[in-house]
C-alpha cells in the first residue's frame, strides 16, 4: 500500500499547493523543475535498467514539448494566453490525450527485459512513428488563417470526450495490474497518468499544466527508486522482507524481544526429489504462512530455507502459542503437483531411438501428452527455534544464536516441532540440581 499512496500522496500536495496559493512559483522555476525530474528519472531508469520507466518518462517529455510547440507556434495562443479551440494546439492536446494513456498501458504491459535491443527497438520505433504522425496532424496554420485568428479570437481548447474516456480505461487497466502484481512501476505509471490527465484538463500548457507535467516525471523517477529499495529490501521470490531488512530491523531493536528462527524440514530432499521449480513453490507457500504469523511478528528470509521471525516486546511466554499455531499451518498447508518431473522419467539405452521414432509417430505422441497425469499433493513441515532477549544490554547476536541452538534441538527430537532456549535452560537447572 506505501508504493500505491506514496505518489498519490504526493500528486495531492502539488494539487494544493498550486490551487490553494500558498506558494506561486514562476513558470522558469516551473520549467527548470520539469526539466530537472524528467532527466534525472531519465538516468536513473538507465542506470538500475527499468526500460519502462525510461520510455514512459520519454512520452511525457514529449507530450509537453508537443503541447507547448504547436501551442505557441499560434498567434492566437500569443494573445490570449491559452491554446484556441481549432487550433494546432489544441489539435496537439486532443492527440496527446489519445497516445500519452495507450502508450503507458502498453509500457504496463511490456516485460522488463532492460536495454536490449529486442526490448527498446519497438518502443523507440513506436515513439517515432507516433511523432511523425503528430507532427503532420499538429502542422502550424498558414499565416492568413492564423492572421484572421486575431480580429476573431477562438475560444479556449477542451478535452475531447474520446481523451476523457482512454484515460479512464487507462486509469482501470493500470489500477488492476498494480492490485495483480504489487509493483511499484503500475503504482508509478497509474500516478503518473493521473498527473498528465490534470495537466491537460487544465489546458496542457502553461504554468499550472507545467507543474502536473513535472510531478508526473518525478513520480516515475521515484518508482525507479521504489523499484531498486523493493529489490535490495525483499526477497523476490517469496516477496518476504530480505536478510538486509532483518539486519537493520536488528539494529533498531530494543528490549524486551524474541527471535524465532524457522527451517523448513527435509528441504533438500524435496528439491532432488521433485524439482527446484516445486521447491521454489514450496518456499512460496511457506513464505505465505510465516507472512500471516500472528502475535505481533515480522517475518524474514534469510537465506534458502531458513526465515527468521521478530517480535518486538515480546518474551517467549508470549509468543509459544503462535509460533505453535504457525507450524500447525504449515503442517496443514498442501501443495498441488501437476505430475512427476522430467528428472524421474525413466531414461532408458534408447532414447536416440527413441526419438527418431517420435518424428514418425507424431500422432502417438500427441494423445500420450494429452493425458490427464493424476495429481498429487505435497506437505511440508517446519521446525522452529526461539530465544528472547535478557539482561540489561541484550546482544542480537547472542539471541539469535540461542534460538539457532533451540533449532537444532527440535531438529534432533524429530522436527516439526516449536523448541525454546528457555525451555533448555530449565532442563539443565533441573538436571544440575538432580546431580546435587
Amino acid at each position: 500500500m506505501k508504493s500505491l499512496l506514496t505518489p498519490g500522496i504526493c500528486l495531492v500536495a502539488v494539487v494544493v499547493l498550486l490551487h490553494s496559493g500558498l506558494v506561486t512559483p514562476s513558470v522558469t522555476l516551473i520549467t527548470y523543475a520539469f526539466y530537472t525530474a524528467a532527466i534525472a528519472g531519465l538516468l536513473l531508469a538507465w542506470r538500475f535498467h527499468s526500460s519502462r520507466i525510461f520510455f514512459a518518462l520519454l512520452t511525457v517529455f514529449l507530450a509537453q514539448e508537443a503541447i507547448s510547440y504547436f501551442s505557441s507556434s499560434s498567434t492566437s495562443f500569443l494573445s490570449s494566453g491559452h491554446v484556441p479551440a481549432g487550433s494546432s494546439g489544441s489539435t496537439a492536446l486532443a492527440a496527446v490525450g489519445l497516445l500519452l494513456p495507450l502508450n503507458l498501458v502498453l509500457l504496463s504491459l511490456h516485460r522488463e527485459r532492460g536495454f536490449t535491443f529486442s526490448s527498446i527497438a519497438p518502443a523507440t520505433l513506436l515513439l517515432f512513428v507516433q511523432s511523425v504522425f503528430a507532427g503532420v496532424l499538429c502542422r502550424p496554420q498558414p499565416f492568413i488563417a492564423a492572421a484572421r485568428s486575431l480580429h476573431h479570437p477562438a475560444p479556449p481548447a477542451s478535452l475531447p470526450f474520446a481523451t476523457v474516456l482512454a484515460f479512464a480505461a487507462a486509469t482501470v487497466l493500470l489500477l488492476t495490474r498494480f492490485l495483480l502484481l504489487h509493483k511499484p512501476t503500475e503504482s508509478g505509471l497509474l500516478w503518473a497518468l493521473a498527473a498528465c490527465f490534470l495537466a491537460l484538463y487544465f489546458g496542457g500548457v502553461g504554468r499550472i499544466p507545467t507543474a502536473y507535467f513535472a510531478a508526473a516525471a518525478f513520480i516515475l523517477a521515484g518508482a525507479v527508486v521504489e523499484t531498486s529499495y523493493l529489490l535490495a529490501y525483499h526477497d523476490e521470490l517469496t516477496t518476504l522482507p530480505s536478510r538486509r531488512a532483518f539486519h537493520d530491523a536488528l539494529l533498531r531493536l530494543q528490549p524486551p524481544y524474541s527471535i524465532a528462527i524457522v527451517d523448513i524440514d527435509h528441504f533438500k530432499r524435496c528439491n532432488d526429489t521433485y524439482g527446484h521449480d516445486t521447491g521454489d513453490q514450496v518456499l512460496r507457500m511457506v513464505a505465505s504462512r510465516l507472512a500471516r504469523v500472528s502475535g505481533g511478528g515480522h517475518a524474514y528470509r534469510c537465506g534458502g530455507e531458513e526465515f527468521a521471525i521478530l517480535f518486538p516486546g515480546k518474551s517467549t511466554a508470549e509468543i509459544m502459542e503462535h509460533l505453535e499455531k504457525l507450524r500447525a499451518d504449515i503442517e496443514a498447508s498442501r501443495l498441488r503437483l501437476r505430475g512427476p518431473e522430467r528428472r524421474q522419467e525413466a531414461r532408458g539405452p534408447d532414447r536416440r531411438n527413441q526419438r527418431t521414432r517420435r518424428r514418425v509417430q507424431t500422432g502417438h505422441t500427441i494423445r500420450k501428452l494429452a493425458r490427464a497425469t493424476p495429481s498429487d499433493e505435497l506437505s511440508v513441515t517446519a521446525s522452529i527455534g526461539v530465544a528472547s532477549s535478557r539482561g540489561a544490554n541484550p546482544s542480537a547476536e547472542e539471541v539469535i544464536q540461542a534460538a539457532d541452538k533451540a533449532l537444532y534441538r527440535a531438529k534432533a527430537a524429530g522436527r516439526n516441532r516449536v523448541e525454546s532456549a528457555s525451555a533448555a535452560r530449565r532442563r539443565d537447572r533441573s538436571k544440575a540440581a538432580g546431580i546435587a
